[in-house]
């Protein structure tokens, strides 16, 4: 009689049975994981299209730039008839001029629509500050980081470092101010001054309307137009805002003066345009939980309008 060396004892059928069912068990638990997720997310953006009369939330936060998205969530804000208001939670260093100028025009439209009231968090500076006034009446807390009005274009000069390294930069160009700046070269006077022009003529723009939505003469909101970062209370005393408090105050303020029914329900509304999709939704899930944001990086190229740009 033989015996078959190659033939697994019982311990190795054990294990490997164990380690199949194991398998198994797990991939149930993910299969259903996934179908969980994916309900929770449809459901939380079924509920976002109406389900009653509510006071709609959209939230600011991070470096502002241009978005087709959230454009059209505000367009469509002011024709849902179970939005009664909007509130715009506003946390953000500011962003691109024409990201903040979007923003602006944007909610000015929503305003002839229904009332729009912005509250500042920690931070609503440059562009953001531009959003803000947008609103019919500005909030924030007494040490939140307010202004910032200004514009700014910066560029480098690494002439020196290419020399010291050996690297030289040639270039043909249809004209003296084509692709200037141009960092291998100081700024000559002739680039400097067409960028003065582009900073001066939006910087303008921004005092205007800052004169404009917060009632101050042209003169004094230039004078606060220097740049200058204020606390919420200092903002306060300048007119930058109207009042100090958050969004509690802001609900209050909708119902005592806005015609909105007491207690209705806040919603936050996000954009689910074209670019969502699920994957993108869990990749700014992921990044938030990392602590690296949930919108990921923004390029911010040309004009800035933004606290901090370094």
């Amino acid at each position: 009689m033989t015996s078959d060396t190659n033939a697994p004892d019982a311990h190795q059928v054990t294990v490997a049975y164990r380690l199949q069912r194991s398998r198994r068990r797990w991939r149930a638990i993910a299969f259903l994981a996934l179908i969980v997720a994916v309900l929770a997310v449809a459901g939380r953006f079924a509920y976002q299209g109406g389900g009653g009369a509510q006071v709609a939330r959209v939230e600011i936060s991070g470096n502002i730039a241009t978005d087709r998205d959230r454009v059209e969530l505000l367009n469509k804000l002011g024709e849902d008839p179970s939005v009664k208001a909007v509130l715009i939670s506003i946390n953000s260093p500011g962003g691109t001029t024409a990201g903040g100028e979007e923003l602006f025009e944007t909610i000015g439209a929503l305003r002839a629509k229904k009332p729009v009231v912005a509250v500042i968090d920690e931070l609503g500076a440059s562009a953001a500050y531009m959003t803000a006034i947008a609103a019919d009446r500005v909030y924030a807390r007494r040490l939140s980081i307010v202004g910032s009005i200004g514009v700014l274009f910066q560029t480098i000069n690494a002439g020196k470092l290419l020399d010291t390294i050996g690297i030289g930069t040639e270039k043909i160009a249809s004209g003296p101010l084509k692709a200037e700046p141009d960092l291998s070269k100081p700024m000559s006077p002739e680039v400097r001054a067409s960028l003065t022009g582009l900073v001066a003529d939006s910087f303008n723009w921004f005092v205007d309307i800052v004169a404009q939505r917060r009632g101050l003469a042209r003169p004094d909101a230039l004078a606060l137009a220097d740049g200058r970062i204020l606390t919420g209370g200092e903002a306060l005393n300048d007119k930058l805002i109207d009042a100090i408090g958050g969004e509690d105050d802001a609900i209050a303020w909708l119902e005592a003066n806005k015609n909105v029914a007491q207690d209705l329900p806040v919603v936050t509304r996000t954009p689910t345009g074209n670019g969502w999709s699920l994957g993108k939704w869990f990749g700014s899930e992921a990044r938030a939980a990392l602590g690296i944001g949930g919108e990921g990086p923004v390029a911010l190229d040309g004009l800035v309008s933004l606290w901090q740009v370094n």
